[in-house]
């Protein structure tokens, strides 16, 4: 530290009192000087800390081993009575089938059970009545032999479900390969953070945050269609694709490697 610069003279020091007059800053301008020659004030010593984020994807893919299958039944008829009279009847049939395909009971629920009033119109009057009455009815199957597929929904379509409302193939080890798709997440957004922090040539701080995204959406089902219809559809099963998302903070200990 140099502070003989802010003394006025050599010879003051042989005096009895202070060498600053009442004009003076007087020991203010010593502190100011101390302060210069260390530096304090000369800049910061490091680069203020930085934060980074980054967002990271994971995929992994994998041959499905089982499919979930919404089928149905729908009859229309004059009385609300008769409409789910004939529905119930091809619905018993059509669960019945499912059980001699092999189905299990734990493996079929029923999803939908509708009545909808059928009105027509009248325009010129500007009235509606009443012409009948639809009974419909969903159930959810799933099918865990794939190889029987074409079987079951041949099956189904024999005994009288005619409406299709969706077919999606998936996986039984679902979590098993979402884990792995976290983890393929967390790399990408460590690698792409490692990657710029290298190139901006300052270091990596802790990570403060992390978050995951919503990005497993169900699979989307095909259109809805009259059972009789789909059978001329061929069938696919493809992969399934399991995707994660995160991302991620840091923020404090990040420096200048300067």
């Amino acid at each position: 530290m140099v502070l003989a610069a802010c003394h006025s003279s050599e010879n003051d020091k042989s005096h009895s009192r202070p060498w600053y007059s009442k004009l003076s800053p007087g020991p203010r301008w010593l502190v100011f000087c101390a302060a210069l020659s260390t530096g304090i004030l000369a800049g910061p010593a490091f680069a203020q800390a930085a934060r980074v984020t980054m967002q990271g994807t994971g995929e992994v893919s994998a041959t499905p081993d089982l499919a979930r299958v919404s089928l149905g039944v729908s009859h229309q008829a004059p009385t609300a009575a008769a409409a789910l009279a004939q529905m119930s009847t091809d619905m018993t049939a059509v669960l019945a089938s499912l059980s001699d395909a092999g189905i299990t009971g734990a493996d079929v629920q029923t999803s939908a059970l509708r009545l909808d009033v059928i009105q027509d119109y009248d325009r010129d009057n500007n009235v509606s009545r009443v012409t009948g009455y639809r009974a419909s009815t969903d159930v959810s199957v799933t099918v865990t032999a794939l190889d029987r597929l074409g079987e079951v929904l041949d099956a189904v379509v024999q005994s009288g479900a005619n409406q299709m409302n969706g077919l999606t193939f998936d996986v039984s080890n679902r979590q098993t390969l979402l884990d792995e798709a976290r983890r393929a997440a967390v790399a990408d957004a460590m690698r792409k953070a490692t990657l710029y922090t290298d190139a901006a040539d300052v270091a990596l701080g802790r990570l403060t945050s992390l978050s995951e995204a919503d990005m497993n959406a169900a699979p989307a089902p095909m259109m809805r269609m009259a059972m009789e219809d789909a059978m001329s559809v061929p069938i696919a099963e493809g992969e399934v694709t399991i995707s994660a998302g995160v991302t991620m903070t840091w923020g404090e200990d990040m420096q200048d490697d300067r």
